[in-house]
């Protein structure tokens, strides 16, 4: 996975929900509510018109309650439509302890609203709706039972249901709308990080593109100097008894002026300029081409736009294996050959060279440096670099996977 993007979920990771104070705060006023209810049945119970039964109903209504706060700790799951066991067994306790309740005392009528958000809650939708029409219907028959029929019976257990239900319904759809929130957050903070790596990654090729410039306006205009004025004096004096010397600092500068320059190619931009891969690769094979050497370019597969990364390492590897080939090989034939994949994009350089002595390759100071700077270009864009080299065939196979890449 991409660094910028494993930043990303970093990220998203750490960033709170914004549902977390809504629900804790729904939460500690259904639990407040719960309390209050309970307290208040259990004192209506203790006045002389309680019914007879008080120390009976504030005893059930404490145990109601512990039970109540002894399950407070069921979350809804999202990613199932069931309740789990342990979740009807406390629903099913609250239940009973409510239903003999109601046998003892009407003020009981008052806990169904409690039992309401709680069965919204935990129940699917229309479970939920189905328990809380059931439990309005026993609160209206259980209150009629010691009070007698009456508006008041009805109108007030059947509109605490529709309140119940209105929040419940409420909830849901703010529940919804905070995680449509939420996934929308989540896309900003992935989106601005990946922004930032691409930031980040100009900044570099800018400040490459200024060195390179620093380079060629100084260190190679220099070399060039150098040579041409050791070249006038070789051609002023031809006898001269240092013309050896001259002749070999001249060069030396010529060798330091081309490596000079190669790593100028290097820090500059890859040479595609609205070019395609193919069109890129074509003009490296054609400027390497000589009397001595013979170059071609093979495209297989279905070409296609790479990001641009890959398809820029992929530039910068031809040069430099193409230069490769063209200064120490001593090669007839070089064939470059770019393959497009299902998953993967290779390119191949092979040539009919003298080989890389295995020495350099073990061992990338000693010479192979320029392989060794190949093999890092590609392993910073997540592909694989292998050599093979003998005398008479020597192949540098890159592979970039094209999903790791995009």
């Amino acid at each position: 996975m991409d660094a910028r993007v494993i930043a990303a979920h970093k990220l998203v990771d750490v960033h709170p929900s914004p549902l977390t104070p809504v629900v804790t705060t729904l939460r500690l006023g259904l639990h407040v509510l719960v309390t209050v209810l309970a307290v208040v049945v259990a004192v209506r119970a203790l006045l002389p018109d309680g019914g007879g039964h008080g120390i009976a109903v504030v005893a059930l209504t404490v145990v109601w309650l512990l039970v109540y706060f002894a399950g407070t700790e069921f979350p809804r799951s999202r990613s199932r439509t069931v309740p789990d066991g342990a979740v009807w067994v406390w629903l099913a306790a609250l239940t009973v302890l409510w239903l003999v309740l109601l046998a003892l005392t009407p003020d009981a009528v008052y806990l169904a609203f409690g039992l309401f958000f709680v069965y919204l809650h935990l129940l699917p939708r229309s479970w939920g709706l189905v328990a809380v029409v059931s439990a309005t219907a026993i609160g209206v028959l259980g209150f009629a039972a010691h009070r007698g029929w009456s508006a008041g019976a009805v109108v007030g257990p059947v509109l605490g249901a529709l309140v119940a239900i209105g929040i419940g319904l409420g909830y849901q759809a703010l529940h919804r709308e905070a995680v449509e929130r939420e996934r929308l957050i989540d896309e900003l903070i992935g989106t601005r990080a990946i922004l930032a790596e691409q930031e980040r990654t100009a900044g570099k090729l800018a400040e490459r593109e200024r060195l390179a410039k620093e380079i060629h306006d100084t260190v190679a205009q220099g070399l060039s100097s150098i040579q041409l004025l050791l070249h006038a004096a070789e051609q002023a004096a031809p006898d001269h008894p240092a013309l050896d010397r001259i002749r070999l600092a001249r060069e030396t500068a010529a060798e330091d002026l081309a490596e000079t320059r190669r790593l100028i190619d290097e820090l500059s931009p890859a040479a595609l300029d609205g070019q395609s891969l193919a069109e890129a690769l074509e003009r490296i094979c054609l400027r390497a081409q000589s009397p001595s050497l013979t170059t071609q370019l093979l495209v297989e597969g279905e070409p296609e736009r790479l990001p641009m990364p890959v398809e820029a390492a992929l530039v910068r590897i031809a040069q430099s294996a193409v230069a490769n080939v063209v200064q120490h090989a001593r090669a007839e034939r070089m064939r470059v050959t770019l393959t497009y994949g299902d998953t993967d994009a290779h390119l191949d350089i092979v040539d009919d060279g003298i080989g890389i002595d295995p020495d350099m390759l073990r061992h990338p100071r000693s010479g192979a440096f320029g392989l060794a700077a190949m093999r890092s270009r590609v392993e910073q864009q997540g592909g694989a670099m292998t050599v093979e080299s003998e005398p008479g065939h020597t192949a540098v196979a890159v592979s970039f996977p094209l999903g790791a890449a995009s």
